[in-house]
């Protein structure tokens, strides 16, 4: 990928998305947008978690197209949705405990959105929404799953990695796995394919 053309550049410091990229073989940079997410989600509130997802993605993206010219940038985000509540990456461990608390013994939907922008022009975008639904664990469970979780249960949306021990929270999942890690991988493979970034 000599021409910066060509670049792939992902526009998030999610360590998790940079390695689902990285596991299907892509090259790239990561850039991190430096964008006022809660300012945009308070705005578009009303429009709802799917809208508000996809508008962060894109707003994410252009940010660094801006500053990248002629690189395929590529922008993400995820929002949790539980019956109108969304939440935001938990900050530490009472915040881990209240989100757990909030959603255990429910059904929640993560949005999540890619879009590709290249210069000024959203070349392609998608959402995706998984419902999840966690178990009715109880306030020792919570106790003892952040004592061994640690660092992995803070920095991510209600608290939990599926990838990891947060596969102990949930009695059902509906939906593709990259996409509840954070990136509809499969999805954004088959643009990439398309636009001969990925061989077919």
């Amino acid at each position: 990928m000599g021409d910066s053309k060509d670049l792939l550049i992902l526009a998030s410091a999610s360590t998790a998305r940079a390695e689902l990229l990285r596991g299907a073989g892509l090259a790239f940079d990561t850039r991190p947008s430096d964008v006022d997410e809660d300012e945009l989600k308070t705005a578009m509130k009303a429009e709802g978690a799917e809208a508000t997802a996809g508008a962060l993605a894109e707003l994410k993206a252009r940010h660094v197209a801006k500053q990248a010219p002629g690189s395929l940038v590529i922008g993400a985000d995820q929002l949790l949705d539980c019956n109108g509540d969304w939440f935001d990456k938990a900050r530490d461990r009472g915040d881990a405990t209240n989100q757990l608390r909030f959603l255990r013994g429910q059904d929640h939907r993560l949005f999540t959105s890619v879009c590709v922008v290249q210069d000024d022009a959203c070349l392609w975008r998608f959402t995706g929404a998984p419902r999840l639904k966690m178990r009715d664990f109880s306030d020792s469970f919570i106790a003892s799953y952040l004592d061994s979780a640690a660092d992995e249960a803070f920095g991510c949306v209600g608290a939990y990695r599926l990838e990891g021990l947060g596969a102990q929270l949930f009695d059902e999942i509906e939906g593709d796995y990259f996409t509840i890690l954070g990136l509809p991988l499969l999805p954004l493979l088959e643009f990439l394919r398309n636009r001969g970034i990925v061989a077919s």
